[in-house]
């Protein structure tokens, strides 16, 4: 632990914006529905923190009901990929031959495009929304799980567990279960912890264009796409939701960092 201080420093970090986002479920220090012309672009003070924004709206409840949306998008998009990237990477590996050819070009054709420009695409398909952004961002993550599962479990195909296993008389399907993904979870939940990363990105892109979470659901991304008109008159707008977004990726990246160094010493 010592020597790996990226585990403890990102799981830290991590927790802040976790703990945060939880809190933000049941309290804020305000409504953030409540709209007040008359106190709009306050100054920072003892009642309103990072004082407002050009709504009147205190800007440290956005950015405390902003994670809760930020984080619970990007978790949601993660775990639909995994859900789907993962099966499709077992049976590639498990089968060869024209099932792994298959699902190795179809990735190829995601690849093809920046997964931020993809993620666009799948948001302005299907029409923006909270649920369309989640299947946007899991869908350019498919294939990225499908592909890092597929390498792991050919390389464990060729261990001589496997091959014990095959002895015994186990098929394929069981084997997959039992014996490669419980031996890949270390690399995928690494690969997870980059890829939740880029969804939160990917979840502030989308927001930013408009094509994200909705009013009056709050979101980073939105915020800052709002108070770009307004930098010279109150930079704090812009800075206060980038600078969450700059910490919650520099965190989970650390987290990442830290377990692929572990998991790295555990092979």
């Amino acid at each position: 632990m010592k020597r790996n201080l990226a585990l403890p420093a990102g799981a830290v970090l991590c927790g802040v914006f976790v703990i945060a986002a939880l809190v933000a479920t049941v309290w804020t220090p305000y409504d953030v529905a409540d709209l007040d012309i008359g106190r709009r672009l306050l100054a920072p003070s003892p009642s309103h923190w990072l004082g407002t924004d050009q709504y009147g709206r205190d800007l440290l409840s956005m950015i405390l009901a902003g994670a809760t949306v930020s984080l619970s998008v990007s978790l949601l998009a993660v775990g639909a990929a995994l859900l789907v990237g993962v099966p499709l990477g077992l049976l590639a590996a498990a089968r060869g031959g024209w099932v792994d050819a298959l699902v190795t070009r179809a990735g190829d054709v995601l690849f093809a495009f920046p997964a931020l420009l993809l993620a666009v695409l799948f948001a302005a398909i299907l029409g923006p929304g909270a649920s369309n952004a989640i299947l946007a961002v899991a869908l350019f993550n498919v294939p990225v799980f499908a592909r890092v599962t597929r390498s792991e479990a050919r390389r464990l195909w060729r261990r001589d567990f496997v091959a014990a296993a095959r002895l015994a008389g186990k098929g394929r399907a069981r084997i997959s279960a039992e014996h490669i993904l419980p031996n890949s979870a270390g690399v995928l939940l690494v690969q997870a912890t980059i890829q939740f990363a880029l969804a939160i990105v990917a979840e502030a892109g989308l927001s930013y264009v408009g094509l994200g979470v909705q009013p009056p659901l709050p979101s980073w991304g939105r915020m800052l796409a709002d108070a770009q008109t307004l930098i010279g008159v109150a930079p704090r707008l812009a800075i206060a939701p980038g600078l969450a977004i700059v910490l919650a990726v520099f965190g989970i990246t650390l987290l990442g960092d830290g377990l692929a160094r572990r998991v790295a010493r555990d092979d």
